[in-house]
């Protein structure tokens, strides 16, 4: 099977993903506490609306509206029965906007967690969420999905049958997991942990990287890292940089994040020249970022990997846990507070 993302990446340097789902869900009416699933069979003309704002923006890959889209997550709101029927619609949905589009634009079936705790923690085998990914993974690919899209992931227990069930596919498959803690995820798995991950995933992997998290700074730190940890690979996976659109703040009752979109666009060029070559954004970021994202790439030549100075200088603060892995000290400490990094809670969704 032709492996969509090679084929663009031999046609040029990079992939412009799209901004968050959240966001642009939210300004059409979606409501706290609601299912933005259920809206690909309420309001299908919102959710292409959705999809059609980051296709005329200029990204070249664009997820579907299916982040919550397992049973485990889908139980929460009496929707587990609906999870073929929901991710099934939501691919439909974007494939016919890409096809009216008339650009080549991925579809990329867009896979969350779970929200459970797996063993020894937890209840959760690594087994029956491999059944629930395989599930929703084969609506998406029945709807039309072009790759599998894993993201969001904390802990390598979740990201292993993530995997499993969406290579029943047969389709190309991606995962990125969220550095957020002190260079870390929320489990504990670093920028290294998270290569030699996809290392064993090889050949069938497509690519690896990070998103969400804290900001544009620690995504391009986690990068370094991530292509820090790879020299040693002959052919190594595309890398994902997919950041928050700045961080978040309440203002006026309303969380909001403060990345301009000059920020983006820089970000997506530190991020470029620190390896990566899926480029998007996540919480916050909106068709107007990724056009100027967009121009930012179109019109860079490309530079040396950035040091640790040219990020903070330019994108903000980066953690301490990021800043020693970048100069060869795994001994600092991530994981949760307490330091114990079995510790898990239910990973939030995207916005």
């Amino acid at each position: 099977m032709k492996n969509i993302i090679t084929e663009i990446l031999q046609e040029k340097r990079f992939i412009l993903a799209d901004g968050a789902t959240g966001t642009n869900l939210f300004s059409m009416g979606l409501q706290t506490g609601d299912s933005p699933e259920f809206w690909n069979a309420d309001h299908p003309d919102r959710v292409t609306r959705h999809y059609e704002s980051f296709i005329e923006a200029g990204s070249d890959l664009v997820l579907t509206n299916t982040f919550g889209g397992n049973r485990y997550r889908l139980q929460l709101h009496n929707g587990e029965k609906r999870v073929s029927e929901l991710n099934k619609r939501a691919a439909e949905l974007l494939r016919e906007a890409v096809d009216k589009s008339g650009r080549k634009v991925i579809v990329a079936g867009d896979i969350g967690p779970t929200g459970e705790i797996f063993e020894p923690t937890g209840t959760l085998s690594i087994e029956a969420a491999a059944d629930a990914f395989a599930e929703q993974a084969q609506a998406l690919a029945d709807g039309g999905a072009d790759i599998i899209w894993i993201e969001t992931l904390s802990s390598l227990e979740e990201a292993k049958a993530a995997f499993m069930g969406a290579k029943t596919t047969k389709l190309p498959v991606v995962f990125s997991m969220s550095i957020d803690t002190n260079g870390r995820t929320m489990m504990g798995v670093t920028a290294a942990d998270i290569v030699k991950l996809a290392s064993e995933m090889l050949p069938e992997l497509t690519g690896c990287g990070t998103n969400c998290g804290v900001g544009a700074a620690e995504v391009v730190a986690a990068m370094m890292n991530m292509k820090k940890s790879c020299q040693e690979f002959q052919e190594p996976p595309a890398f994902i940089a997919k950041a928050n659109c700045g961080i978040p703040e309440y203002v006026d009752g309303k969380i909001v994040y403060n990345g301009t979109p000059e920020l983006m666009g820089r970000y997506a060029q530190l991020a470029f020249d620190a390896g990566a070559t899926i480029i998007g954004g996540c919480c916050g970021t909106s068709p107007d970022h990724i056009r100027v994202m967009k121009e930012a790439l179109d019109n860079y030549e490309g530079g040396a990997a950035p040091t640790l100075e040219t990020i903070v200088a330019e994108l903000g603060d980066v953690s301490v846990g990021a800043t020693a892995q970048l100069q060869g000290d795994m001994s600092v400490a991530g994981g949760s507070v307490s330091g114990n990094s079995k510790r898990r809670s239910r990973r939030k969704r995207p916005a």
